[in-house]
């Protein structure tokens, strides 16, 4: 049985492959696949594509871009989740922080440089007119732990990461959400080790089949938002307000979108050049 090992973040987007897994979809092609939470995020996931710790990983789309481009040995390979990603704006709840505005020049919370919450720190600084070498400043905090810490003892001002699931911590009185910044793209996608790709073709092609099968009908599985709701200690209205508003892909992300993210970062210097689409991407 041909043994694969795949990362993603512990989050409810992710309930798709948990599920195939539980049902033994994989064992059934003869593939032993096998899942590693990453808490941490994209730039955790990065580390362990470089370092070979995982054959693939459920990323996000800016930031394995930005990571191809600085030398990662990966390829995209489709596109997992087609919408964007609400990405809420949260601060500490006694904070003195009101709006936005009130965050500039202060101290945002990230997982670690190059992940979703430091790229996206850019993107809503761009979005509000901020002189981006003055007016961000970054904490690397790994996690949701290390950013509820932080918030709470004012070693950063405020955090990035998906509204939905961040909205238990909002619901508790940890944080206080005083915005939102939507991915200005569909915000995960497939990546998988270049060397594995040669060497697996057959193997990578299962996995995406049976994935795909599963996430082709996902909100039509029974009582799905009853399940994602106590999986994840989310209100019932916030999964379904989120199922309502976030559609799966089956497909290798197209070449628009691939060169639309990389003139955003390139604008923000987050990345020296804009590449071709098949140094990012590789059609099964």
């Amino acid at each position: 049985m041909k043994k694969v090992k795949i990362g993603g973040v512990p989050e409810h987007f992710n309930l798709s492959w948990y599920l195939t897994l539980k049902n033994g979809e994989y064992k059934e092609k003869d593939i032993n696949l096998r899942w590693k939470d990453y808490p941490g995020g994209t730039g955790d996931m990065c580390k362990a594509l470089r370092e070979k710790e995982i054959d693939i990983a459920v990323i996000l789309t800016e930031g394995i871009i930005k990571d191809i481009i600085a030398g990662n040995p990966s390829k995209i390979v489709q596109t997992f989740v087609q919408t964007p990603l609400n990405w809420g704006i949260h601060v500490a709840h006694n904070s003195p922080y009101k709006n936005i505005e009130d965050l500039k020049g202060t101290k945002a919370a990230i997982s670690r440089y190059g992940s979703g919450s430091h790229l996206m720190a850019y993107i809503n600084a761009q979005n509000n007119h901020w002189n981006l070498e003055k007016d961000l400043k970054f904490e690397v905090i790994k996690n949701l732990d290390g950013a509820v810490e932080a918030l709470t003892n004012g070693i950063a001002d405020y955090f990035m990461w998906e509204k939905f699931t961040t909205k238990p911590l909002v619901d508790q009185g940890v944080f206080r959400r005083i915005g939102n910044c939507p991915s200005p793209w569909p915000c995960f996608v497939i990546a998988v080790r270049e060397d594995f790709i040669a060497s697996n073709k057959n193997d990578l092609k299962a996995i995406l089949e049976i994935i795909n099968n599963t996430t082709i009908d996902f909100k039509d599985i029974p009582s799905i938002d009853k399940t994602i709701s106590n999986r994840y200690k989310q209100q019932l209205g916030d999964v379904q307000e989120w199922l309502s508003i976030t559609e799966w892909s089956q497909d290798l992300i197209d070449k628009k979108t691939i060169i639309n993210v990389q003139k955003e970062l390139f604008a923000l210097n987050i990345i020296p050049e804009i590449v071709e689409y098949d140094k990012l991407t590789y059609k099964l």
